[in-house]
């Protein structure tokens, strides 16, 4: 048996599009995270202050009806923002401080990507965050992930990306999560 072809496109969005998609978009994340549907209204006006931030990039996989089926979008990280402080704050507690320097200087925050569980297991989710990482000027890149194995686990340890802190509790969310990162650009 052979695997379904790809069918999905790879577009880049900007802040404009994406806002007029953001009810999409948002309910995109909720189902690939499982998360529940009020979800949404709390992470809308979150992720529309992610928008106005520096370098922020954003790249959509689109599907045979031009529906959203995948996203991907970051920013340049810097002192001051929410997940940076954070990240901080766990780093210090088991890092070196030139350690916690050399991760949070010049990094692009990949904030979220996500890929419909319909559309998962053909390589959408690296595709996207290939297009979401060529032309990023940044050094390197960090992200956060739940702890656990996972399709998204398997993805960033193909792509290079290494543990930079585990096992890290966010202030208002139980679960643990790790901080993966990697140099760019991701080949």
């Amino acid at each position: 048996m052979t695997a379904s072809p790809r069918l999905e496109r790879i577009v880049e969005m900007t802040a404009s599009e994406l806002n007029v998609r953001l009810g999409e978009a948002l309910a995109l994340y909720v189902t690939a995270m499982n998360y529940p549907p009020g979800t949404v209204e709390q992470r809308a006006p979150m992720w529309l202050a992610h928008m106005m931030r520096e370098d922020w990039r954003c790249v959509v996989a689109l599907g045979e009806q031009d529906e959203l089926v995948g996203i991907g979008y970051g920013y340049r990280g810097a002192a001051g923002q929410w997940w940076h402080e954070q990240v901080r704050r766990g780093l210090m507690q088991v890092s070196p401080p030139t350690v916690v320097e050399d991760w949070l200087t010049d990094y692009f925050e990949l904030t979220e990507l996500h890929v419909l569980p319909r559309a998962q297991g053909r390589g959408l989710g690296e595709d996207l965050l290939h297009r979401l990482m060529e032309g990023v000027s940044s050094s390197r890149v960090l992200l956060s992930t739940p702890e656990g194995p996972s399709k998204a686990w398997k993805l960033y340890r193909r792509v290079g990306f290494v543990d930079v802190l585990r096992h890290y509790q966010f202030t208002g969310d139980p679960r643990p999560f790790a901080v993966l990162g990697r140099a760019l650009p991701v080949s």
